[in-house]
This record gives structure tokens, sequence and C-alpha cells, in this order.
């Protein structure tokens, strides 16, 4: 029998690690660590980069810590890097 894991069970082994979270409908991404979440995957990370689209180009601002709504959260790339980071 193949063993599967449970999506909220993936994120939380994810707890402490750098994560890459995109959002829906909007020009946003986030790298973090993260610190934690709850049943609605709103979510907590620490030494952020928010990264912002504009039409001027990518916009990267440094934050401490921030909180995301789960509603808002399309991808969740565990370990990931972040747009720079990422291969083009």
């Amino acid at each position: 029998m193949a063993s599967q894991i449970l999506p909220l069970e993936l994120v939380d082994r994810c707890i402490g690690s750098p994560i890459w979270v995109v959002m829906k409908a909007s020009s946003r991404e986030f790298t973090g660590t993260l610190v934690g979440f709850d049943d609605f995957v709103n979510m907590v990370l620490k030494d952020v980069t928010e990264y912002e689209m504009t039409p001027q180009g990518r916009k990267a601002t440094k934050l401490k810590e921030t909180l995301l709504n789960g509603n808002h959260i399309a991808l969740l790339i565990p370990g990931g890097e972040g747009p720079e980071g990422a291969s083009s």
C-alpha cells in the first residue's frame, strides 16, 4: 500500500523551513521561513521578501514578519527560493 500524506501534514513539515508562497489574483509572491499556520492555512512567515510585479519590473521589499490570508494563497513551494531563484 502506498503511503499518503495529507496537505496540512506537508505544510506542518515545512515549519522552520524556507517556503515560497504565490498569491491568487495578485502580482505578489513571498519567500520566508514558515513560523506557523492554522486550519485555514493562514500563515506567519519571518525574514520575508515580498515580490511585486509592477509595470517598471519586479520590486522586492524586505519584511521582518508577515501574516498571509490562506484564502488568497494559490501555491506553496517548500524550500522555494522565490522568483529570483527560479530558473527562466
